[in-house]
């Protein structure tokens, strides 16, 4: 229970909690051994006083020397495994526990991403780990083990004189006591200061996104005065915090340093009355010199512990978020998609009310209607993207919700307006379709997609890095690239979202011609914005407010004279304009 509470607390993964507790043993090793030390270092000063008050030889020498040598050793060894306790195998839990977000994150519903900007969830990634690394590695195993080994020197103490031992010790639990106590006010502190870091992401992050359009509207000094002051707030808040946390660190260890001077004290009154021997008090300041030293770094840095709780949050409600589940196997009777009184509310707001409709296999369904009327809400539906809210999806009679959207979405090809490209050559781009395709498969499909006009123009043919997200090619070019991986891909079900809608005529006729082959006997699922580019398709489901208005061919709403009729008039109209 305690593992589970430890792990959830700091955000780490089981293998975590264990490299925590190597850490702490080996700091528990380490404090002994440098306490085996000090009993060495009294041992000989106890000889040596011996011998200058009393005359006689120094005993033991060559036992001596043999000791301090073993001390050495001992030490070399115990600090070794410590540092490869706490540092190498920590490093290792910070690529385990990005690579283990990552996949989280992959896993989770489109909606959530929706919720989450991508500020927000690049500093949990970076600035998130970055810091719970630096708790992992600096302070948990070295605070933990130090607890362990203090209490274990105190036992030792208290044998010893207790009185003494009281004076010594004291100021340990005073000091964390002091700083566990105001652990709630640095919370709240670094809650102000990520919030503040957030939005200064997100300002640096917008900019560098709409710098051609702040630059075309003339707004580049605006802008800039709005991120400055933004910075400037993000800077007030880390003074106050750390200013706060400054105050509290340095009277912690105000605190516990005056174990020396009460011990000085206690210690001279029981020489004076006889109690106890120099030697005893000169033992207990030895102590001193070592004990607090586990604590000094420890002090330091358990502020960021407390304000490292924000982080452990961050990283934990990205695990802690349902993901899309369902079985391993679709095996489904055709590729008929079925819409089944479908609803879907997105912030608690409907935007999809009892939608039905059935998309057959081997013919091309169009989603036409106004903007905001649920068409790409549907297609994404479709792919189990989102879930439904109410209703069902099926596709060949199975319920998608059962299906893992991996194993679903190995069914689909989705070809969007919005293209995404990597900063990759143009083969590789186009292998995404299809993991472990050949290249000559690759170029099957870029011939097929009319990809072969422009990329054996680049310098270096398909084998071209085409920058990012494709910014050395045109918009057609882009398009013909996310068909050819579609086409690789060869799914039965094709999601279309007016793939050409911003083409020019040109590029249009050509980004046409492999749709087509693309399409040839699948199930189609088209987005539609121009009504003439649906006119040829076997079914038109017209959406309004979120609820089918009206369905059929294009024929048959035409005749019906209802909203499609209407928004083909109106696009005609606005077709026939021209400057005068």
């Amino acid at each position: 229970m305690f593992g589970e509470k430890f792990q959830r607390k700091y955000a780490l993964t089981a293998q975590g909690v264990q490299n925590i507790k190597k850490g702490a043993f080996w700091t528990v090793i380490v404090n002994l051994v440098v306490m085996g030390g000090v009993s060495i270092l009294y041992w000989l000063m106890s000889g040596f006083i011996g011998t200058l008050m009393e005359g006689t030889p120094l005993p033991g020498i060559g036992m001596g020397i043999g000791l301090v040598i073993l001390f050495g050793l001992l030490s070399v060894v115990t600090h070794l495994q410590q540092y490869k306790a706490t540092y190498g195998l920590v490093y290792n839990e910070v690529k385990s526990t990005r690579l283990s977000l990552a996949e989280r994150l992959r896993k989770l519903p489109l909606g959530y991403f929706g919720k989450r900007d991508l500020a927000d969830l690049t500093e949990t990634l970076m600035g998130d780990v970055n810091r719970m690394e630096h708790v992992w590695s600096h302070v948990l195993g070295y605070l933990y083990g130090s607890y362990f080994s203090t209490a274990v020197i105190a036992v030792c103490l208290l044998v010893c004189d207790w009185r003494l031992a009281i004076a010594c010790l004291w100021g340990v639990p005073a000091a964390f006591g002091l700083l566990f106590g105001s652990r709630r006010i640095a919370s709240r502190s670094s809650g102000r200061i990520k919030k503040a870091a957030v939005r200064v992401s997100d300002g640096i992050q917008e900019a560098l996104e709409n710098i051609r359009e702040i630059r075309a509207i003339n707004q580049e000094e605006r802008y800039l005065e709005g991120l400055n002051r933004k910075i400037d707030e993000h800077e007030r808040v880390m003074i106050r915090g750390e200013l706060g946390t400054g105050i509290l660190i340095n009277a912690a260890s105000v605190i516990m340093r005056l174990g020396v001077a009460t011990t000085i004290l206690v210690g001279a009154d029981r020489i004076l009355s006889g109690r106890i021997d120099f030697m005893l008090l000169f033992l207990f300041l030895l102590v001193i010199t070592r004990v607090y030293a586990p604590f000094d770094q420890s002090l330091a840095l358990i502020a960021e512990m407390f304000v490292s709780q924000v982080s452990a949050d961050r990283m934990m409600e990205i695990y802690e978020m349902p993901i899309a589940k369902g079985a391993e196997v679709f095996e489904p009777k055709g590729h008929d998609i079925v819409f089944d009184h479908v609803s879907f509310a997105y912030d608690q707001k409907e935007v999809l009310h009892d939608v039905s409709f059935t998309a057959r296999e081997g013919e091309i369904t169009a989603l036409v209607g106004p903007s905001g009327s649920g068409k790409s809400t549907c297609a994404r539906l479709a792919a189990r993207l989102w879930d439904v809210t109410g209703g069902s999806i099926r596709v060949g009679g199975v319920d998608i919700a059962t299906v893992d959207p991996e194993v679903l979405l190995g069914d689909y090809s989705m070809v969007f307006q919005d293209v995404v490209l990597f900063d990759d050559t143009v083969m590789e781009n186009i292998r995404l379709g299809r993991h472990g395709a050949t290249d000559e498969e690759v170029r099957a499909a870029a011939r097929a997609a009319n990809c072969d006009a422009f990329a054996e123009q680049l310098p270096q043919g398909y084998d071209t890095p085409i920058g990012e997200n494709g910014t050395k090619l045109s918009g057609g070019e882009r398009q013909r690239i996310s068909i050819a991986r579609a086409l690789l891909k060869d799914a039965p079900i094709v999601l279309l979202d007016e793939a050409t809608a911003s083409l020019d005529v040109e590029n249009e006729t050509k980004v046409q011609e492999a749709l087509s082959r693309l399409l040839a006997g699948k199930t189609v699922l088209v987005i539609a914005h121009r009504m003439r580019t649906v006119e040829a398709a076997d079914k038109i489901v017209v959406l309004e407010n979120g609820r089918v208005a009206e369905m059929g061919s294009s024929g048959e709403l035409m005749e019906r004279g209802g909203l499609y009729r209407r928004m083909v008039e109106l696009q005609r109209q606005s077709a026939q304009w021209r400057l005068e």
